[in-house]
């Protein structure tokens, strides 16, 4: 019997590969296409400002993706993901570094070389620490992926051949395409512009993988280990296997997320890759939506874009200032605090996220005027 969608019941399909379809509906893929048009358009609708946080934003929502697998999929717990992501900014910046300098490089400036071998050594470390994930679960797994970001604070600050002086840091990865460099104005594009396009490609390309992995068997394996693992080892589930590939591909993600990170700011240090990076990497999944490719996504712009609400504030509340200095609770703690809030808030009234909020809308207005 061909499988085909039934007639005169739409949404309703007669197959398992149907209803797991990339986009099932023909809502969704509207809806896709309208975001896809309007993300293309806002480069040229915004100062350089803020186009250079949406940029940003792409980064991170990539990071966030890789957290979701692991944590959200797979129900592994890390609270290292800084580590992962400060390996795959140091691996791109010294294969893409000057080979002739006083710090470590290889010279090679092309995009696909130090991209995907920054995520291939982070996915290697990743891999390395899943052997962990078998022994340890919940509060123990993410106390020993917490000292991960601190090992890799002290071995980056030391490291200075390869990280350069922790005051002044490293460059990062030269942005060259086929031998043109992206990370310069062009003749119709801005710096900026050309970097965001970039990275808003990259985002369309790793979420499009990561939400073919979860609709997969690994996914399904995924899932079976997050929900219960030992009634999936019952069934037939490699606990190890799958476990690792986890952390790989999560680890493997984060890599890709560190090594373009910088390409706009230039420059980091080794202490950018610090407790904090983690935490907003699960503000990201928590708050946009734990277990959702998409949510990934409004979690990483929504954490992004919220320092620059934060720094409007002084000019609103005398008792926040922009340095510690001035007195008072500063505009970076204000941050540190809304993370937590929001986290505690989300949790407790909305477990599913920004996404879950999304969710309820759409089914208040399919069911409407019947909505009840």
């Amino acid at each position: 019997m061909t499988a085909t969608r039934l007639w005169g019941r739409p949404e309703l399909y007669t197959s398992y590969k149907q209803d797991m379809a990339l986009l099932n509906t023909t809502p969704k893929k509207v809806f896709i296409g309208v975001l896809l048009v309007i993300a293309l358009v806002l480069p040229f609708s915004f100062e350089d400002d803020v186009v250079q946080l949406l940029a940003t934003a792409c980064v991170y929502g990539i990071g966030a993706i890789g957290l979701n697998i692991v944590t959200g999929y797979a129900g592994q717990v890390s609270l290292g993901h800084a580590f992962f992501v400060a390996i795959g900014a140091y691996t791109a910046a010294v294969l893409s570094g000057d080979p002739d300098g006083r710090q470590l490089g290889f010279g090679i400036t092309e995009l696909p070389v130090w991209l995907l071998a920054a995520g291939a050594v982070a996915a290697i470390a990743g891999a390395l620490v899943a052997p962990l994930a078998v022994r340890l679960r919940g509060l123990y797994l993410a106390i020993v992926t917490l000292g991960l970001v601190f090992i890799g604070q002290f071995l980056f600050r030391e490291w200075t051949r390869m990280a350069g002086p922790p005051d002044i840091g490293r460059a990062a990865p030269v942005l060259t395409l086929f031998g043109v460099r992206l990370d310069q104005d062009g003749e119709s594009l801005t710096r900026v512009q050309q970097l965001y396009f970039v990275m808003l490609v990259l985002l369309v390309i790793f979420a499009v993988l990561a939400r073919n992995l979860v609709r997969s068997r690994t996914g399904r394996a995924f899932a079976a280990i997050r929900d219960r693992d030992i009634a999936a080892a019952v069934i037939g589930v490699n606990l190890t296997r799958y476990k690792v590939i986890a952390f790989a591909v999560s680890s493997f993600y984060a890599g890709v997320a560190g090594a373009l990170l910088y390409v706009i700011p230039s420059t980091f240090t080794s202490g950018n890759f610090n407790l904090l990076m983690s935490v907003q990497f699960i503000a990201m999944i928590l708050i946009g939506g734990v277990a959702t490719i998409s949510g990934s996504i409004m979690g990483a712009l929504f954490i992004t874009l919220l320092p620059r609400i934060t720094t409007e504030l002084p000019a609103v509340l005398p008792f926040i200032t922009d340095s510690a200095t001035g007195g008072g609770i500063t505009v970076v703690q204000v941050e540190a605090i809304l993370y937590g809030l929001l986290i505690i808030v989300f949790l407790l009234f909305e477990p599913r996220g920004l996404y879950g909020i999304w969710i309820r809308v759409r089914n208040y207005w399919k069911a409407w005027p019947f909505s009840y």
